[in-house]
């Protein structure tokens, strides 16, 4: 029955079944490191050890998208992702070749509010509310549905992005794609924090004990094991940057640039003393530097950062048009990211060099088992 089933058949709906179908084809995998699960209790994409290059699309739903449309399309991307992954080309894949080194490929979905309105679910997740110093951009907000595409080679995500992008266009049509670069793994020892185009150590205070932090475990049963996503588009100026002294960048961080130690210590995860007072009686770090604003105490109540630098190249007068996707994961956004933000918007010295131009917030649903498909709890 496998040898039978087409792609035509999945999006029209006369296969509804065929993700069930398709199942003894996803048990051949590539073996090796090069190869990430893709089953599993949680959707890989949010703690897997981050890829060197990312690529986030978003897509806004046809005005006829309702849930059993939803449902045919999120197993027909299933099948995609649960292919790709692993190694395998997708469904009429015209570039098998493309799909055969996966390299710790990993296809995460993200449910924005008008995906949940379309199904006629209430959402779980809404926009963030207003904050002072974002200048947000149309092009670079919102969207019904998230696909974020990782691996450790660009042209794996190209083709994962390509065999996305044309799965989904009876259903939904690309409202924006955001494009991301970090370091290999191999370049850096094994847990080093990554740095951003500003040279900062960026994520150093990540939360360890996901279950609590990041993974919901309360709630709708269909989001459990599932998370949430913070996506912000934060433009640096980098010009400007460059013409601070390294004395005016660290006091404006609060960390040294070189270790990523705070001002009060001497290694990158040493506890920073807020307390400590330089010879002038005023503190070591700022009561406006960054590390301190964005200081949560509780590791229950900390987001797992897993950042991506972009660089969409230089205006004719040299200018860069570079920046951070700041991509956020957290059991719960008003809890966790919400207060944090609120204290950066207030009093942020970094504020002076760094603006969200873009924000977006999607519900990343559990994982799937063999038999099933992202979202099946909600969309069956």
């Amino acid at each position: 029955m496998a040898g039978r089933i087409t792609r035509r058949g999945l999006i029209t709906g006369g296969a509804v079944t065929a993700a069930g179908a398709l199942v003894p084809a996803a048990s051949t995998t590539v073996t090796g490191p090069a190869v990430e699960p893709f089953h599993g209790v949680h959707q890989a994409g949010v703690a897997t050890t981050p890829q060197a290059h990312a690529v986030f699309v978003a897509f806004d739903l046809l005005p006829d998208t309702g849930k059993e449309a939803l449902g045919r399309l999120l197993r027909l991307l299933t099948d995609d992702a649960r292919r790709l992954t692993q190694g395998r080309p997708a469904l009429a894949d015209t570039e098998p070749e493309l799909a055969t080194d996966p390299a710790r490929l990993t296809v995460t979905f993200g449910f924005g509010p008008g995906l949940f309105a379309a199904a006629k679910v209430d959402s779980p997740v809404r926009p963030l509310p207003a904050f002072e110093t974002d200048k947000l951009r149309e092009e670079w907000n919102g969207g019904d549905l998230l696909v974020q595409i990782c691996a450790d080679d660009a042209l794996t995500v190209a083709h994962a992005l390509r065999m996305i992008v044309k799965d989904t266009r009876s259903f939904a049509r690309v409202r924006w794609t955001q494009r991301g670069f970090r370091r290999s793994a191999h370049l850096g020892t094994p847990g080093h924090t990554q740095r951003n185009l500003m040279g900062q150590l960026d994520g150093t205070v990540n939360p360890t004990d996901l279950d609590r932090a990041v993974w919901i475990g309360q709630g709708p049963a269909w989001l459990r094991g599932g998370t949430t996503l913070v996506l912000r588009r934060i433009r640096m100026e980098l010009e400007s940057w460059d013409a601070a002294d390294r004395v005016a960048r660290e006091f404006t961080v609060g960390r040294r640039l070189d270790t990523g130690a705070p001002l009060t210590g001497r290694a990158e995860r040493d506890e920073p003393d807020f307390e400590r007072l330089n010879g002038l009686g005023f503190p070591v770090i700022s009561e406006f530097a960054h590390i301190r604003r964005a200081r949560t105490a509780d590791p229950a109540a900390r987001i797992l950062r897993r950042p991506y630098n972009y660089d969409e190249g230089l205006s004719k007068d040299g200018t860069s048009d570079s920046g951070l996707l700041f991509a956020s994961y957290q059991a719960d956004v008003e809890r966790q990211f919400v207060p944090v933000q609120r204290r950066l918007a207030e009093g942020d010295l970094l504020n002076e060099w760094v603006t969200a131009i873009g924000s977006a917030v999607f519900a990343i649903p559990p994982g799937c088992a063999p038999d099933g498909w992202i979202g099946d709890g909600l969309l069956a």
